[in-house]
């Protein structure tokens, strides 16, 4: 599907997961990007709650990132939160995409269950990271495999549920059906 369209991508986020997470999705894309990712504040809480807070963490590290970098084309902001359910804790994720015309688009989820004992830590106010370092004994785990490595046991790491949210939020970018007539 890559196609010849040059774009210059500013990443709201130094962390190598996620830069990694975005190259490989937009090298599906297009035959060439050139990334800039940059450190940004997401603008809510370091451990984002709920879905709205962590989408609107994921716009704002996009649409920062792409002020940043003035010739950047796109700005790609991702964030993870927690979400309080009927079921326990989850996590949750999603992704923002800008452009300089003001078209957006989200995408989003990778729900997967917390084991009690991490939840207890997030609900007393740790962050997921430290929480599950704690838990596997990986230092700076949402740098690797994140949480959802380690609790899949590998079946799928953070880069690749990222990559899923990624290709979601890059469809009003690639697909002709979001074109207003």
């Amino acid at each position: 599907m890559s196609t010849s369209i040059l774009h210059f991508i500013a990443i709201g986020s130094t962390n190598p997961v996620k830069i990694a997470a975005v190259k490989t999705s937009a090298a599906l894309c297009w035959a060439t990007s050139c990334f800039f990712p940059v450190e940004i504040q997401s603008g809510v809480a370091e451990q984002p709650w709920g879905d709205e807070q962590t989408r609107r963490g994921a716009a704002q590290r996009a649409r920062a990132a792409l002020e940043r970098v003035p010739r950047a084309t796109l700005g790609i902001g991702l964030e993870g939160g927690l979400l309080k359910t009927e079921f326990g804790v989850l996590t949750c994720a999603w992704c923002a995409v800008l452009d300089r015309s003001g078209r957006v688009g989200i995408g989003g989820s990778v729900n997967c269950l917390l084991p009690e004992v991490v939840a207890d830590r997030v609900r007393a106010g740790e962050e997921l990271g430290p929480a599950m370092d704690a838990l596997s004994g990986i230092p700076d785990s949402k740098q690797k495999m994140g949480a959802v490595g380690i609790l899949t046991n590998g079946l799928i790491d953070r880069q690749t549920a990222y990559e899923q949210i990624v290709k979601l939020a890059l469809a009003p970018f690639l697909s002709e059906y979001y074109v207003s007539a």
